[in-house]
Protein backbone atom coordinates (compact mmCIF):
# COMPACT_ATOMS: atom_id res chain seq x y z
CA UNK A 1 0.00 0.00 0.00
CA UNK A 2 0.83 3.51 -1.23
CA UNK A 3 3.49 5.48 1.41
CA UNK A 4 1.84 8.06 3.44
CA UNK A 5 3.13 11.56 2.83
CA UNK A 6 5.16 13.36 4.91
CA UNK A 7 3.86 17.45 4.96
CA UNK A 8 6.94 18.94 2.61
CA UNK A 9 7.20 15.64 0.48
CA UNK A 10 6.25 15.78 -3.09
CA UNK A 11 3.12 14.64 -4.92
CA UNK A 12 3.29 11.83 -6.86
CA UNK A 13 2.71 11.73 -11.06
CA UNK A 14 -0.60 10.16 -11.73
CA UNK A 15 -0.03 7.38 -13.99
CA UNK A 16 -3.62 6.51 -14.50
CA UNK A 17 -2.47 7.81 -17.96
CA UNK A 18 -0.42 4.55 -18.99
CA UNK A 19 -3.94 2.61 -18.93
CA UNK A 20 -5.53 5.12 -20.62
CA UNK A 21 -3.12 5.11 -23.71
CA UNK A 22 -2.96 0.98 -23.28
CA UNK A 23 -6.73 0.80 -23.12
CA UNK A 24 -7.24 3.27 -26.01
CA UNK A 25 -4.82 1.26 -28.25
CA UNK A 26 -6.36 -2.23 -27.82
CA UNK A 27 -9.90 -1.08 -28.51
CA UNK A 28 -8.52 0.15 -31.63
CA UNK A 29 -6.89 -3.25 -32.49
CA UNK A 30 -9.91 -4.90 -31.55
CA UNK A 31 -11.76 -2.66 -33.47
CA UNK A 32 -10.26 -3.95 -36.73
CA UNK A 33 -11.13 -7.27 -36.08
CA UNK A 34 -15.43 -6.11 -36.70
CA UNK A 35 -17.57 -7.76 -34.39
CA UNK A 36 -14.94 -9.62 -31.29
CA UNK A 37 -18.01 -11.52 -29.07
CA UNK A 38 -16.24 -13.63 -27.16
CA UNK A 39 -13.28 -13.86 -24.88
CA UNK A 40 -11.06 -17.03 -24.00
CA UNK A 41 -8.52 -17.57 -21.97
CA UNK A 42 -5.52 -18.96 -23.21
CA UNK A 43 -5.24 -22.13 -21.87
CA UNK A 44 -2.89 -24.34 -24.42
CA UNK A 45 -6.43 -26.49 -25.53
CA UNK A 46 -8.22 -26.94 -28.43
CA UNK A 47 -10.28 -24.04 -29.23
CA UNK A 48 -14.20 -24.18 -29.61
CA UNK A 49 -15.55 -21.84 -31.60
CA UNK A 50 -17.95 -21.45 -34.45
CA UNK A 51 -16.28 -18.05 -35.51
CA UNK A 52 -14.99 -17.22 -38.55
CA UNK A 53 -11.83 -15.59 -37.13
CA UNK A 54 -9.88 -15.82 -34.38
CA UNK A 55 -7.83 -13.20 -32.45
CA UNK A 56 -5.22 -14.31 -29.97
CA UNK A 57 -4.06 -11.80 -27.38
CA UNK A 58 -0.84 -13.20 -26.26
CA UNK A 59 2.52 -12.59 -24.74
CA UNK A 60 5.47 -13.61 -27.23
CA UNK A 61 6.31 -17.01 -25.69
CA UNK A 62 7.74 -19.56 -28.03
CA UNK A 63 5.39 -22.53 -26.48
CA UNK A 64 1.97 -20.23 -27.46
CA UNK A 65 2.87 -19.61 -30.84
CA UNK A 66 3.26 -22.94 -31.16
CA UNK A 67 -0.23 -24.05 -29.66
CA UNK A 68 -1.48 -21.67 -31.88
CA UNK A 69 0.44 -22.91 -34.93
CA UNK A 70 -1.51 -26.21 -33.76
CA UNK A 71 -4.79 -24.40 -33.62
CA UNK A 72 -4.67 -23.22 -37.42
CA UNK A 73 -3.25 -26.72 -38.54
CA UNK A 74 -5.96 -28.59 -37.13
CA UNK A 75 -8.41 -26.99 -38.39
CA UNK A 76 -6.86 -26.93 -41.57
CA UNK A 77 -6.71 -30.64 -41.39
CA UNK A 78 -10.31 -30.94 -41.28
CA UNK A 79 -11.23 -28.41 -43.92
CA UNK A 80 -11.74 -25.29 -41.86
CA UNK A 81 -10.16 -22.17 -42.59
CA UNK A 82 -10.99 -18.93 -40.20
CA UNK A 83 -8.65 -15.71 -40.16
CA UNK A 84 -6.49 -15.96 -37.45
CA UNK A 85 -4.48 -12.57 -35.81
CA UNK A 86 -2.20 -12.12 -33.33
CA UNK A 87 -1.59 -9.41 -31.32
CA UNK A 88 1.70 -9.46 -29.14
CA UNK A 89 1.83 -7.65 -26.11
CA UNK A 90 4.34 -5.87 -25.50
CA UNK A 91 6.11 -6.43 -28.68
CA UNK A 92 6.47 -8.99 -31.25
CA UNK A 93 9.36 -11.18 -31.60
CA UNK A 94 11.52 -12.68 -34.92
CA UNK A 95 11.70 -15.63 -33.11
CA UNK A 96 8.22 -15.74 -32.74
CA UNK A 97 7.81 -15.65 -36.64
CA UNK A 98 10.62 -17.93 -36.98
CA UNK A 99 8.19 -20.42 -35.26
CA UNK A 100 5.01 -19.96 -37.73
CA UNK A 101 7.20 -20.32 -40.46
CA UNK A 102 9.03 -23.42 -39.20
CA UNK A 103 5.48 -24.58 -38.64
CA UNK A 104 3.80 -23.95 -42.02
CA UNK A 105 1.82 -21.36 -41.10
CA UNK A 106 2.96 -18.04 -41.45
CA UNK A 107 0.54 -16.73 -44.42
CA UNK A 108 -2.36 -17.79 -42.48
CA UNK A 109 -1.68 -15.42 -40.25
CA UNK A 110 -1.36 -11.70 -39.52
CA UNK A 111 -0.01 -9.75 -36.42
CA UNK A 112 0.18 -6.78 -34.85
CA UNK A 113 1.86 -5.15 -31.69
CA UNK A 114 -0.17 -3.92 -28.27
CA UNK A 115 2.10 -1.91 -26.46
CA UNK A 116 1.63 -2.12 -23.59
CA UNK A 117 4.82 -1.75 -21.53
CA UNK A 118 3.58 -0.96 -17.99
CA UNK A 119 0.43 -1.91 -15.88
CA UNK A 120 0.02 0.72 -12.49
CA UNK A 121 0.09 -1.66 -9.42
CA UNK A 122 -0.22 1.59 -6.90
CA UNK A 123 0.36 5.15 -6.81
CA UNK A 124 4.10 4.66 -6.40
CA UNK A 125 4.64 0.79 -8.43
CA UNK A 126 4.46 0.17 -11.91
CA UNK A 127 5.59 -3.37 -13.16
CA UNK A 128 6.04 -4.55 -16.90
CA UNK A 129 4.83 -8.21 -15.75
CA UNK A 130 7.10 -10.00 -17.14
CA UNK A 131 8.62 -12.38 -14.53
CA UNK A 132 10.47 -14.67 -17.16
CA UNK A 133 13.01 -11.52 -17.54
CA UNK A 134 15.29 -12.64 -14.69
CA UNK A 135 15.43 -16.50 -15.85
CA UNK A 136 15.48 -15.47 -19.75
CA UNK A 137 18.30 -12.39 -19.08
CA UNK A 138 20.27 -13.33 -15.62
CA UNK A 139 20.10 -17.49 -16.80
CA UNK A 140 20.14 -17.77 -20.53
CA UNK A 141 22.10 -14.40 -21.41
CA UNK A 142 18.99 -13.79 -23.83
CA UNK A 143 18.70 -10.28 -24.30
CA UNK A 144 15.53 -9.92 -26.11
CA UNK A 145 13.76 -8.10 -23.55
CA UNK A 146 16.34 -5.22 -22.97
CA UNK A 147 14.76 -3.29 -25.66
CA UNK A 148 11.42 -3.95 -23.96
CA UNK A 149 12.70 -2.16 -20.76
CA UNK A 150 13.79 -0.34 -22.29
CA UNK A 151 10.91 1.27 -24.52
CA UNK A 152 8.95 1.18 -20.86
CA UNK A 153 11.73 3.93 -19.83
CA UNK A 154 11.51 5.71 -23.15
CA UNK A 155 7.91 5.75 -22.46
CA UNK A 156 7.91 7.08 -19.27
CA UNK A 157 10.44 9.09 -19.87
CA UNK A 158 8.38 11.27 -22.44
CA UNK A 159 5.10 11.32 -20.62
CA UNK A 160 6.89 12.50 -17.08
CA UNK A 161 10.22 13.03 -18.20
CA UNK A 162 12.92 14.65 -18.98
CA UNK A 163 14.91 13.01 -16.44
CA UNK A 164 18.05 15.30 -15.64
CA UNK A 165 20.22 12.24 -13.52
CA UNK A 166 20.40 8.56 -14.44
CA UNK A 167 22.18 6.02 -12.59
CA UNK A 168 22.50 2.44 -12.45
CA UNK A 169 24.81 -0.65 -11.30
CA UNK A 170 24.84 -4.12 -13.56
CA UNK A 171 25.15 -5.49 -16.96
CA UNK A 172 21.65 -5.65 -17.45
CA UNK A 173 21.23 -1.96 -16.74
CA UNK A 174 23.63 -0.09 -18.72
CA UNK A 175 22.26 -2.49 -22.01
CA UNK A 176 18.90 -0.93 -20.64
CA UNK A 177 20.21 2.34 -20.36
CA UNK A 178 21.95 2.81 -23.92
CA UNK A 179 18.83 1.30 -25.41
CA UNK A 180 16.55 3.97 -23.89
CA UNK A 181 19.05 6.57 -24.97
CA UNK A 182 19.19 5.19 -28.44
CA UNK A 183 15.19 5.60 -28.36
CA UNK A 184 14.90 8.66 -26.78
CA UNK A 185 17.49 10.51 -29.34
CA UNK A 186 16.20 8.93 -32.66
CA UNK A 187 12.78 9.62 -31.23
CA UNK A 188 11.01 12.97 -30.76
CA UNK A 189 11.62 15.03 -28.16
CA UNK A 190 9.14 16.79 -25.83
CA UNK A 191 9.92 20.27 -23.76
CA UNK A 192 8.02 20.01 -20.84
CA UNK A 193 8.10 20.43 -16.96
CA UNK A 194 9.42 16.95 -15.52
CA UNK A 195 7.48 14.97 -13.07
CA UNK A 196 9.93 12.65 -12.32
CA UNK A 197 13.67 14.21 -11.81
CA UNK A 198 15.80 10.92 -10.95
CA UNK A 199 16.43 7.28 -12.25
CA UNK A 200 18.58 4.68 -10.76
CA UNK A 201 18.70 1.03 -12.55
CA UNK A 202 19.60 -2.15 -10.84
CA UNK A 203 20.13 -5.10 -11.59
CA UNK A 204 18.65 -8.36 -9.63
CA UNK A 205 21.82 -9.98 -9.26
CA UNK A 206 23.89 -7.18 -7.90
CA UNK A 207 21.99 -7.81 -4.96
CA UNK A 208 20.13 -11.61 -4.17
CA UNK A 209 20.20 -12.10 -0.50
CA UNK A 210 17.18 -9.78 0.24
CA UNK A 211 14.95 -11.80 -1.97
CA UNK A 212 16.05 -15.16 -0.32
CA UNK A 213 15.11 -13.35 3.14
CA UNK A 214 11.81 -14.27 4.35
CA UNK A 215 9.30 -11.27 4.86
CA UNK A 216 7.63 -9.89 7.36
CA UNK A 217 6.06 -7.01 6.12
CA UNK A 218 2.69 -7.34 5.66
CA UNK A 219 2.36 -7.05 1.73
CA UNK A 220 5.40 -9.39 1.63
CA UNK A 221 3.65 -12.18 4.24
CA UNK A 222 0.59 -12.18 1.73
CA UNK A 223 2.58 -12.68 -1.67
CA UNK A 224 4.35 -15.55 0.30
CA UNK A 225 1.31 -17.52 1.71
CA UNK A 226 -1.33 -16.57 -1.76
CA UNK A 227 0.45 -15.17 -4.45
CA UNK A 228 -0.60 -11.61 -5.34
CA UNK A 229 -0.86 -11.10 -9.38
CA UNK A 230 -0.99 -8.01 -10.97
CA UNK A 231 -1.70 -6.35 -7.71
CA UNK A 232 -4.63 -8.20 -6.68
CA UNK A 233 -4.59 -11.22 -4.31
CA UNK A 234 -7.04 -14.19 -4.17
CA UNK A 235 -8.10 -15.45 -0.76
CA UNK A 236 -9.65 -19.17 -0.19
CA UNK A 237 -12.75 -20.27 1.93
CA UNK A 238 -10.23 -20.60 4.57
CA UNK A 239 -9.95 -16.93 4.86
CA UNK A 240 -13.65 -15.96 3.32
CA UNK A 241 -15.39 -18.05 6.17
CA UNK A 242 -17.55 -18.68 3.65
CA UNK A 243 -17.61 -21.35 0.50
CA UNK A 244 -15.73 -19.23 -1.87
CA UNK A 245 -12.76 -17.59 -2.74
CA UNK A 246 -12.60 -13.75 -3.55
CA UNK A 247 -10.82 -11.28 -5.19
CA UNK A 248 -9.05 -8.33 -3.40
CA UNK A 249 -6.92 -5.34 -4.93
CA UNK A 250 -3.61 -4.65 -2.75
CA UNK A 251 -2.96 -1.18 -3.21
CA UNK A 252 -3.43 2.63 -1.85
CA UNK A 253 -7.01 2.29 -2.47
CA UNK A 254 -7.57 -0.25 0.08
CA UNK A 255 -8.02 1.84 3.12
CA UNK A 256 -7.75 -0.98 5.52
CA UNK A 257 -5.00 -0.28 7.98
CA UNK A 258 -4.05 -2.84 10.67
CA UNK A 259 -2.63 -1.51 13.99
CA UNK A 260 -2.80 2.07 15.34
CA UNK A 261 -4.89 3.14 11.77
CA UNK A 262 -7.34 0.84 13.10
CA UNK A 263 -7.50 2.39 16.45
CA UNK A 264 -8.56 5.49 14.48
CA UNK A 265 -10.62 3.59 12.61
CA UNK A 266 -12.48 2.71 15.45
CA UNK A 267 -13.06 6.09 16.73
CA UNK A 268 -14.52 7.23 13.27
CA UNK A 269 -17.23 4.48 12.98
CA UNK A 270 -17.93 5.30 16.52
CA UNK A 271 -18.39 8.68 15.28
CA UNK A 272 -20.63 8.02 12.51
CA UNK A 273 -22.86 5.78 14.43
CA UNK A 274 -23.86 9.16 16.15
CA UNK A 275 -24.14 11.03 13.63
CA UNK A 276 -27.07 7.98 12.49
CA UNK A 277 -28.24 8.48 16.02
CA UNK A 278 -29.20 12.33 16.20
CA UNK A 279 -31.81 14.11 14.18
CA UNK A 280 -31.41 13.52 10.52
CA UNK A 281 -34.16 13.68 8.37
CA UNK A 282 -35.82 10.79 6.64
CA UNK A 283 -33.86 12.11 2.96
CA UNK A 284 -30.57 12.37 5.38
CA UNK A 285 -30.74 9.00 6.00
CA UNK A 286 -31.40 7.74 2.51
CA UNK A 287 -28.20 9.79 1.96
CA UNK A 288 -26.35 8.16 4.83
CA UNK A 289 -27.45 4.45 3.67
CA UNK A 290 -27.06 4.76 -0.35
CA UNK A 291 -23.39 6.45 0.50
CA UNK A 292 -22.05 6.42 3.74
CA UNK A 293 -23.02 2.71 4.88
CA UNK A 294 -22.26 1.75 1.95
CA UNK A 295 -18.45 2.50 2.47
CA UNK A 296 -18.59 1.89 6.07
CA UNK A 297 -19.81 -1.80 4.96
CA UNK A 298 -16.72 -2.50 2.50
CA UNK A 299 -14.39 -1.21 4.82
CA UNK A 300 -15.95 -3.52 6.95
CA UNK A 301 -15.81 -6.37 4.80
CA UNK A 302 -11.98 -5.90 3.63
CA UNK A 303 -11.55 -5.20 7.22
CA UNK A 304 -12.99 -8.56 7.96
CA UNK A 305 -11.17 -9.99 4.98
CA UNK A 306 -7.54 -8.95 6.15
CA UNK A 307 -8.47 -10.39 9.59
CA UNK A 308 -8.99 -13.88 8.35
CA UNK A 309 -5.65 -13.41 6.31
CA UNK A 310 -3.50 -12.48 9.39
CA UNK A 311 -5.05 -15.11 11.44
CA UNK A 312 -3.94 -17.44 7.95
CA UNK A 313 -0.43 -16.44 7.73
CA UNK A 314 -0.33 -17.15 11.61
CA UNK A 315 -1.18 -20.60 11.44
CA UNK A 316 1.03 -21.63 8.62
CA UNK A 317 4.11 -20.15 9.92
CA UNK A 318 3.45 -21.06 13.51
CA UNK A 319 3.49 -24.87 11.88
CA UNK A 320 6.53 -23.80 10.14
CA UNK A 321 8.31 -22.46 13.16
CA UNK A 322 8.87 -19.11 11.70
CA UNK A 323 10.65 -17.89 14.60
CA UNK A 324 13.39 -20.21 14.39
CA UNK A 325 13.75 -20.09 10.83
CA UNK A 326 14.26 -16.44 11.48
CA UNK A 327 16.74 -16.43 13.87
CA UNK A 328 19.03 -18.97 12.02
CA UNK A 329 18.39 -16.56 8.68
CA UNK A 330 19.27 -13.74 11.04
CA UNK A 331 22.23 -15.74 12.47
CA UNK A 332 23.64 -16.39 8.69
CA UNK A 333 23.02 -12.40 7.98
CA UNK A 334 25.14 -11.95 11.00
CA UNK A 335 28.00 -14.54 10.19
CA UNK A 336 26.84 -15.97 13.84
CA UNK A 337 26.39 -19.47 15.49
CA UNK A 338 27.04 -20.70 11.59
CA UNK A 339 27.57 -24.68 12.75
CA UNK A 340 24.10 -23.99 14.30
CA UNK A 341 22.88 -22.89 10.90
CA UNK A 342 24.16 -25.37 9.17
CA UNK A 343 22.59 -28.10 11.69
CA UNK A 344 19.07 -26.19 11.26
CA UNK A 345 19.34 -26.24 6.98
CA UNK A 346 20.22 -30.18 7.64
CA UNK A 347 17.22 -30.66 9.54
CA UNK A 348 14.70 -28.90 7.39
CA UNK A 349 16.31 -31.00 4.57
CA UNK A 350 16.39 -34.33 5.96
CA UNK A 351 12.03 -33.38 7.28
CA UNK A 352 12.02 -32.81 3.22
CA UNK A 353 9.47 -30.04 4.57
CA UNK A 354 9.83 -28.63 0.93
CA UNK A 355 12.79 -28.78 -1.64
CA UNK A 356 12.48 -24.52 -2.24
CA UNK A 357 12.95 -23.70 1.41
CA UNK A 358 15.80 -25.79 1.35
CA UNK A 359 17.37 -24.50 -1.85
CA UNK A 360 16.52 -21.04 -0.32
CA UNK A 361 18.32 -21.53 3.07
CA UNK A 362 21.13 -22.92 0.75
CA UNK A 363 21.48 -20.10 -1.36
CA UNK A 364 21.33 -18.03 1.62
CA UNK A 365 23.97 -20.01 3.34
CA UNK A 366 26.08 -20.38 0.56
CA UNK A 367 26.28 -16.37 -0.41
CA UNK A 368 26.64 -15.19 3.27
CA UNK A 369 29.34 -18.01 3.57
CA UNK A 370 30.77 -17.00 0.11
CA UNK A 371 30.55 -20.61 -0.96
CA UNK A 372 29.30 -24.06 0.47
CA UNK A 373 30.11 -27.28 -1.55
CA UNK A 374 27.66 -29.57 -1.83
CA UNK A 375 25.19 -31.89 -4.94
CA UNK A 376 21.51 -31.51 -5.50
CA UNK A 377 20.21 -34.43 -6.99
CA UNK A 378 18.26 -31.78 -9.44
CA UNK A 379 21.08 -31.60 -11.76
CA UNK A 380 19.86 -28.83 -14.31
CA UNK A 381 18.27 -26.95 -11.36
CA UNK A 382 21.43 -27.08 -9.45
CA UNK A 383 23.31 -26.00 -12.63
CA UNK A 384 21.25 -22.65 -13.27
CA UNK A 385 21.50 -21.93 -9.58
CA UNK A 386 25.56 -22.03 -10.06
CA UNK A 387 25.77 -20.28 -13.09
CA UNK A 388 22.97 -17.58 -11.85
CA UNK A 389 25.44 -17.35 -8.66
CA UNK A 390 22.78 -17.85 -6.06
CA UNK A 391 25.42 -20.63 -5.13
CA UNK A 392 28.53 -19.83 -5.29
CA UNK A 393 31.93 -21.88 -5.78
CA UNK A 394 33.80 -23.01 -2.34
CA UNK A 395 37.48 -21.51 -1.43
CA UNK A 396 39.19 -23.76 0.28
CA UNK A 397 39.14 -22.90 3.95
CA UNK A 398 36.17 -20.76 4.09
CA UNK A 399 33.54 -22.82 5.25
CA UNK A 400 32.96 -24.47 8.23
CA UNK A 401 31.93 -28.23 6.71
CA UNK A 402 30.96 -29.84 3.70
CA UNK A 403 27.26 -31.43 3.15
CA UNK A 404 27.20 -34.12 1.16
CA UNK A 405 27.26 -37.01 3.51
CA UNK A 406 24.18 -35.17 6.07
CA UNK A 407 21.27 -33.73 3.32
CA UNK A 408 19.90 -36.88 2.78
CA UNK A 409 17.94 -37.62 -0.50
CA UNK A 410 18.13 -33.56 -1.54
CA UNK A 411 22.21 -34.27 -2.50
CA UNK A 412 24.35 -37.02 -4.64
CA UNK A 413 27.41 -36.81 -4.37
CA UNK A 414 28.17 -38.41 -8.19
CA UNK A 415 25.99 -35.23 -9.15
CA UNK A 416 28.30 -32.61 -7.50
CA UNK A 417 31.44 -33.63 -8.64
CA UNK A 418 30.37 -33.61 -12.12
CA UNK A 419 28.91 -30.22 -11.74
CA UNK A 420 31.82 -28.76 -9.93
CA UNK A 421 33.91 -29.58 -12.71
CA UNK A 422 31.50 -28.58 -15.67
CA UNK A 423 30.49 -24.80 -14.08
CA UNK A 424 33.60 -24.26 -12.07
CA UNK A 425 34.30 -21.44 -14.84
CA UNK A 426 30.80 -19.68 -14.69
CA UNK A 427 30.56 -20.27 -10.68
CA UNK A 428 30.38 -16.17 -9.29
CA UNK A 429 32.32 -15.28 -5.74
CA UNK A 430 29.67 -14.40 -3.19
CA UNK A 431 31.02 -10.62 -1.01
CA UNK A 432 28.47 -10.40 0.70
CA UNK A 433 30.48 -10.43 4.29
CA UNK A 434 32.56 -7.82 3.26
CA UNK A 435 29.87 -5.46 1.70
CA UNK A 436 27.86 -6.30 4.64
CA UNK A 437 30.87 -4.60 7.25
CA UNK A 438 31.19 -1.86 4.31
CA UNK A 439 27.91 -0.34 4.06
CA UNK A 440 26.87 -1.40 7.77
CA UNK A 441 24.10 -3.24 6.65
CA UNK A 442 23.73 -5.18 9.89
CA UNK A 443 22.64 -2.62 12.75
CA UNK A 444 24.54 -3.16 15.90
CA UNK A 445 23.85 -6.14 17.58
CA UNK A 446 22.63 -5.84 21.48
CA UNK A 447 20.61 -2.70 20.95
CA UNK A 448 16.57 -2.76 21.52
CA UNK A 449 14.98 -2.53 18.13
CA UNK A 450 11.86 -0.61 18.46
CA UNK A 451 9.41 -1.95 15.06
CA UNK A 452 7.32 0.89 16.19
CA UNK A 453 9.39 3.86 15.82
CA UNK A 454 11.81 2.18 13.46
CA UNK A 455 15.29 4.04 12.84
CA UNK A 456 15.99 2.45 9.75
CA UNK A 457 15.16 0.41 6.70
CA UNK A 458 16.37 -2.57 8.57
CA UNK A 459 12.76 -2.23 10.66
CA UNK A 460 11.39 -4.66 7.36
CA UNK A 461 13.53 -7.78 8.71
CA UNK A 462 12.71 -6.93 12.07
CA UNK A 463 15.91 -4.39 12.78
CA UNK A 464 18.35 -7.71 11.30
CA UNK A 465 19.11 -6.59 7.81
CA UNK A 466 19.22 -3.60 5.49
CA UNK A 467 18.37 -4.74 2.03
CA UNK A 468 21.75 -4.07 0.03
CA UNK A 469 19.86 -2.70 -2.76
CA UNK A 470 18.05 -0.14 -0.99
CA UNK A 471 21.35 0.52 0.82
CA UNK A 472 23.37 0.97 -2.52
CA UNK A 473 20.49 3.53 -3.49
CA UNK A 474 20.94 5.49 -0.84
CA UNK A 475 24.04 5.85 -0.52
CA UNK A 476 24.13 6.51 -4.50
CA UNK A 477 21.88 9.22 -4.00
CA UNK A 478 23.49 10.67 -1.72
CA UNK A 479 26.43 11.31 -2.85
CA UNK A 480 25.34 11.91 -6.27
CA UNK A 481 27.31 9.35 -7.96
CA UNK A 482 29.53 6.60 -7.27
CA UNK A 483 32.72 8.88 -6.49
CA UNK A 484 34.71 7.03 -2.99
CA UNK A 485 32.34 3.47 -3.70
CA UNK A 486 35.10 2.07 -5.57
CA UNK A 487 35.81 -1.02 -3.47
CA UNK A 488 32.17 -1.50 -3.22
CA UNK A 489 31.59 -1.22 -6.90
CA UNK A 490 34.39 -4.21 -7.52
CA UNK A 491 32.95 -6.29 -4.71
CA UNK A 492 29.93 -5.67 -7.19
CA UNK A 493 31.44 -6.70 -10.54
CA UNK A 494 31.08 -2.86 -11.88
CA UNK A 495 29.32 -2.09 -14.33
CA UNK A 496 28.40 1.34 -12.47
CA UNK A 497 27.36 4.46 -14.23
CA UNK A 498 25.99 7.85 -13.59
CA UNK A 499 25.14 10.15 -15.98
CA UNK A 500 22.90 13.60 -16.97
CA UNK A 501 20.05 13.25 -18.95
CA UNK A 502 19.40 12.72 -22.65
CA UNK A 503 18.74 16.47 -23.07
CA UNK A 504 22.30 17.28 -21.36
CA UNK A 505 20.64 19.39 -18.15
CA UNK A 506 21.58 18.67 -14.77
CA UNK A 507 20.11 20.54 -11.58
CA UNK A 508 21.35 20.29 -7.94
CA UNK A 509 18.49 22.31 -6.67
CA UNK A 510 16.30 20.00 -5.03
CA UNK A 511 13.04 21.13 -6.78
CA UNK A 512 10.09 18.74 -6.33
CA UNK A 513 10.87 16.40 -9.25
CA UNK A 514 14.24 16.32 -7.89
CA UNK A 515 12.84 14.81 -4.86
CA UNK A 516 10.82 12.16 -7.39
CA UNK A 517 13.29 8.91 -8.12
CA UNK A 518 12.22 6.03 -10.51
CA UNK A 519 14.01 3.08 -9.43
CA UNK A 520 14.05 0.26 -11.81
CA UNK A 521 14.50 -3.13 -10.66
CA UNK A 522 15.46 -5.21 -13.58
CA UNK A 523 15.17 -9.15 -12.53
CA UNK A 524 12.12 -8.29 -10.13
CA UNK A 525 11.58 -6.56 -6.79
CA UNK A 526 9.80 -7.89 -3.21
CA UNK A 527 7.56 -5.83 -1.10
CA UNK A 528 10.00 -5.97 1.35
CA UNK A 529 12.25 -3.29 -0.75
CA UNK A 530 9.36 -1.50 -1.70
CA UNK A 531 8.53 -0.79 2.13
CA UNK A 532 12.09 0.00 2.44
CA UNK A 533 12.39 3.07 0.41
CA UNK A 534 8.59 4.10 1.35
CA UNK A 535 10.40 4.05 4.78
CA UNK A 536 13.26 6.04 3.10
CA UNK A 537 11.74 8.14 1.53
CA UNK A 538 9.31 9.43 4.39
CA UNK A 539 12.81 10.26 6.17
CA UNK A 540 13.98 12.46 3.60
CA UNK A 541 11.36 13.83 2.46
CA UNK A 542 11.00 12.45 -1.01
CA UNK A 543 9.16 9.95 -2.94
CA UNK A 544 10.31 6.27 -4.76
CA UNK A 545 8.39 4.99 -7.53
CA UNK A 546 9.25 1.52 -8.12
CA UNK A 547 9.47 0.13 -11.99
CA UNK A 548 9.95 -3.29 -11.61
CA UNK A 549 10.37 -6.22 -14.62
CA UNK A 550 7.90 -8.12 -11.86
CA UNK A 551 7.47 -8.84 -8.18
CA UNK A 552 9.47 -11.74 -6.83
CA UNK A 553 10.21 -13.43 -3.80
CA UNK A 554 12.18 -16.14 -2.99
CA UNK A 555 9.47 -18.62 -4.26
CA UNK A 556 9.27 -17.16 -7.62
CA UNK A 557 13.03 -16.49 -8.35
CA UNK A 558 14.66 -20.18 -7.42
CA UNK A 559 10.90 -21.58 -9.25
CA UNK A 560 12.09 -19.91 -12.43
CA UNK A 561 15.33 -21.66 -12.25
CA UNK A 562 14.22 -24.84 -11.86
CA UNK A 563 14.08 -27.45 -14.73
CA UNK A 564 10.93 -28.98 -15.70
CA UNK A 565 12.14 -32.94 -14.71
CA UNK A 566 8.66 -34.75 -14.55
Amino acid sequence: MAQTDRRDAPGLPDFSLLKRLARDQLIYLLEQQHEVDKLYKVELKPVVSVSDQLCFLIRPRIQTVKWIADVVKSDKAVGRFRRYKIIFTPQKFYACETVLEEQGVYGDVTSDEWEFYLLPLDDDIISLELPEFFRDNFLEGDQRWVTTAGSALRLLHFLFGPFSKVYGIGRCAKMVYESWREQVEDGEKKAQNPDIGNVFLIDRDVDFVTPLCSQVVYEGLVDDIFRIKCGSVEFGPDVTSTDKSLKVMLNSQDKVHVGETQRKKEIWWEKQRKKKRCGMDIKQMKAFVAEELKGLKQEHRLLSLHIGACESIMKKKTKQDFQELLKTEHSLLEGFEIRECITYIEEHINRQVSMIESLRLLCLLSLTENGESYGIEHLLSFANLRQIGLLVEQQPGETLTVMESKVGKLVNDKTAGKLTDAFSSLAKKSNFRALSKRLMLIPKTGEEYDLRVPRDMAYIFSGAYIPLSCKLIEQVLERDGWTGFEEVTRMLNGHEFAVTGPDGTETRNKTDPQRIILVMFLGGCTFSEISALRFLGRERGCKFIVLTTAITNSSRLLESLLDNQG
